[in-house]
């Protein structure tokens, strides 16, 4: 079978499969054809028809595909080691290109934590269009923790500390105030704790973290720092999905200052617990050491460094 492979590989290549070839290592990082078509910009029964022509080709199966997993054949993990390394070679060349454009082009994919899309991206992103408008910005808002090269991410945006060691990491704000706010018809109704230990009489909106872990709300003190395991009926996954059950004064709710501050200003929440609040490491964007980072990654990278909305 894989010497089918190698003696049809000897054959001169048209554009279709050159093309198919693409769409294969796709398949073969993400083993998921909606994963691998959103990589692509194209749909999954498109990616599928692809991937029969390429094998009709061939003569041999290169996936196997049930309802549940999509894995590599013999065939398919021989023909994704040879071709893999010349493809990224391409598109390394192809990236550099773009110093010799007059703008750069392309496309990004971020997988960025829910906060930081709203605090760091969404104030510089009418500057970077206006300035660069040849590139796209595909983002994807997640505090789940993923596998960002696996998943066809350029880069990834968490919080510092989080993020993986094999990764190239870039901070792109100062350091974050972690603390916790309520809605004063909750206040009102519940009291004020005075201090962290109180909040084990409280109604606590709990949040999970990225590698699914339910967070132990963090505090700093007279006598050190100190984690809290509080009480909570709801746990929640995200800040933004937490917000509207705060400010409806369903409980007290943990997060970093800069999000609470809309909110602050209004009065529709208020701040408890301020001497024991504590800072964080920021943000961080992160990108595999093994590729060249891209042009359209670089700039917004500077821009984020220019505009600093969250301070650097």
């Amino acid at each position: 079978m894989i010497a089918r492979i190698e003696h049809d590989a000897a054959m001169p290549l048209n554009r279709t499969d050159l093309a198919d070839f693409s769409y294969f290592l796709a398949i073969a990082r993400h083993r998921n054809f909606r994963l691998a078509g959103l990589e692509l910009g194209i749909t999954a029964s498109a990616l599928s028809h692809a991937l029969k022509g390429l094998e009709g080709r061939l003569g041999v199966r290169l996936v196997n595909r049930t309802n549940r997993s999509v894995t590599l054949t013999s065939a398919g993990e021989e023909l994704r080691s040879v071709i893999a390394q010349p493809f990224d070679m391409i598109e390394t060349a192809a990236e550099a290109l773009n110093r010799f454009r007059d703008a750069p082009a392309g496309r990004i994919r971020l997988n960025v934590i829910g906060d930081a899309a709203e605090l760091l991206l969404a104030p510089v992103m009418p500057l970077f269009l206006e300035r660069y408008p040849d590139m796209e910005i595909d983002i994807v808002a997640s505090d789940r923790m993923v596998d960002i090269v696996g998943e066809g991410f350029d880069a990834g945006i968490r919080h510092g500390g989080t993020v993986p060691e094999d990764m190239i990491a870039q901070r792109l704000s100062q350091d974050l105030h972690w603390c916790v706010a309520a809605a004063p018809a909750y206040l009102e109704r519940y009291g004020t704790p005075e201090k962290p230990e109180d909040l084990r009489e409280h109604r606590c909106l709990g949040f999970r973290l990225g590698d699914d872990r339910v967070y132990h709300w963090e505090f700093a003190g007279p006598d050190g720092d100190m984690a809290i395991a509080v009480p909570n009926r709801i746990t929640v996954r995200g800040g933004r999905a937490m917000m509207p059950l705060a400010l409806a004064g369903t409980g007290l709710m943990y997060g970093n200052e800069a999000i609470f501050q809309p909110y602050l200003q209004r009065g529709e929440l208020r701040l408890v617990l301020e001497y024991w609040s504590c800072m964080g490491p920021g943000y961080h964007i992160y990108y595999s050491s093994r590729r060249q980072v891209p042009a359209g990654l670089r700039l917004l990278i500077e821009l984020i460094r220019e505009v600093k909305p969250l301070g650097y």
